[in-house]
């Protein structure tokens, strides 16, 4: 099995994910796309709790027919959230899979920052999703749209809305379980 991990903090997931998703499934020699939300985020983010990042994930991925699942592997794995960390799991785990490892072009300006990036890089190829604004030569395809979950969740405090910017199903999740200074919803 080719599997491609999608990892980040999805704190929340949003049409970018989405398309993000839908890019490596069309393009990327794959059989599946496992969205992978950060148990604890390495670089000490604050986040929503992990199950509630599990379930809109789970909901992203539904959007789609066949090919994409949600992993909690990260809660498995002790330490701090690295990404090295979880593929020597993920390999020890299911040796029989291949993984790739999905990063937008914005991120590879912070590889210097990453625990073992060259050994990332070996465990699971790289595959680089060309992120509006971050142009780079290893993503020369056409860039996806430069929304961010920092908006998303400006957005909802605020009460702006964000219906262009989160599936359905997330939103949905957001305002029943009241996250991201959403009233809850009766």
């Amino acid at each position: 099995m080719r599997i491609a991990l999608y990892g980040g903090a999805f704190n929340p997931p949003h049409v970018g994910h989405l398309m993000v998703v839908s890019y490596v499934l069309a393009t990327a020699d794959v059989d599946q796309v496992w969205l992978m939300p950060a148990h604890r985020h390495p670089f000490g983010k604050e986040l929503v709790p992990f199950v509630d990042r599990v379930e809109m994930c789970t909901r992203l991925g539904a959007f789609f027919a066949k090919g994409v699942q949600t992993t909690t592997v990260e809660c498995e794995v002790s330490g701090s959230g690295r990404t090295v960390d979880t593929l020597e799991h993920l390999r020890t785990k299911l040796p029989g899979h291949t993984f790739r490892l999905v990063i937008g072009s914005d991120i590879l300006d912070e590889a210097p920052l990453w625990k073992d990036f060259d050994r990332v890089r070996q465990l699971a190829p790289l595959i680089v999703v060309p992120r509006g604004g971050h142009p780079h030569p290893q993503a020369p395809g056409p860039a996806m749209p430069a929304v961010s979950s920092t908006e998303v969740r400006a957005r909802l405090a605020s009460g702006k809305g964000a219906e262009s910017l989160v599936p359905k199903a997330v939103l949905e999740y957001i305002r029943a379980r009241g996250l991201y200074g959403v009233p809850p919803a009766p």
